[in-house]
């Protein structure tokens, strides 16, 4: 059965060889991008059945405007995969004094998924690219009142998209399903090739992972979890995601500045 699969980040990296590669399979792909010319590229690299949104996931108002716009020409969607991500970059605070890389990829994921929900419905899936390197939340820098060095604001915004699947998966139990996966360490995208300086190994590494995350019946019953791709299996994240508490505190937080800057 085709299945309907929305990929935001598709227009390189671990998202766009994800694209391809479930295209060849039949699936229809929804691709988003923040480059108008890259995204044409993609989709004449994908072929088959695509469409194509323009939004920068780093402006929360976009994101909003992105889920709508999707909402409004597909009346259902099986599987949202959050890959876009940033590491980093030269000016990494924004004009509302936020760290970007909490709002690419921590916040984004929660106002797209969110006002998608009802397009997904209890058999859906949506898949969170976690990592490798994770982070306790500092709930100050999370705001925005203070800096964290590129790494730190890394490897915290990956462990609070962890807590925040754990979480919605919590809040949610009969679907869609929500898993947490790190695709695999230093795979070679943009981002790490600009980030570390590394070539980086085989994105067909990440992009099998990404495949059997949103189709294969192993993580039909895996919301909630995390799969580190790095040891091939389902395991515990860093301990502070399994601090109820502290992970209730993450995911307010999460949920209270997506709505305060989805409506700026």
């Amino acid at each position: 059965m085709t299945k309907t699969i929305l990929i935001t980040g598709a227009t390189d990296g671990i998202g766009l060889e994800t694209a391809r590669h479930l295209a060849a399979k039949g699936h229809s792909l929804i691709l988003h991008g923040r480059s108008a010319a890259k995204l044409d590229a993609a989709r004449d690299k994908i072929g088959g059945t695509t469409s194509g949104y323009l939004a920068d996931l780093s402006d929360p108002a976009e994101t909003l405007r992105l889920a709508r716009d999707i909402a409004r020409d597909h009346d259902a969607i099986d599987v949202i995969i959050n890959n876009a991500g940033v590491y980093k970059i030269p000016d990494p605070v924004t004009k509302t004094g936020h760290d970007l890389r909490f709002l690419v990829n921590t916040i984004a994921p929660e106002i797209l998924t969110r006002a998608l929900l009802s397009t997904l419905g209890e058999n859906g899936r949506v898949v969170n690219l976690s990592s490798a390197a994770q982070s306790p939340v500092d709930l100050e820098a999370l705001a925005g009142r203070k800096r964290l060095a590129d790494f730190e604001a890394y490897a915290q915004s990956k462990l609070a998209l962890t807590i925040w699947s754990r979480e919605m998966a919590a809040k949610h139990r009969n679907g869609p399903i929500f898993v947490a996966v790190n695709p695999g360490s230093l795979l070679a995208s943009k981002m790490v090739k600009d980030g570390f300086g590394v070539a980086g190994k085989d994105l067909g590494i990440g992009v099998e992972i990404l495949a059997r995350a949103a189709l294969s019946d192993r993580f039909a019953l895996a919301s909630g979890k995390y799969f580190d791709n790095d040891i091939g299996e389902f395991t515990p994240p860093h301990p502070a995601a399994l601090d109820d508490q502290n992970s209730a505190k993450v995911y307010d937080q999460i949920v209270q500045l997506a709505k305060e800057l989805g409506a700026a």
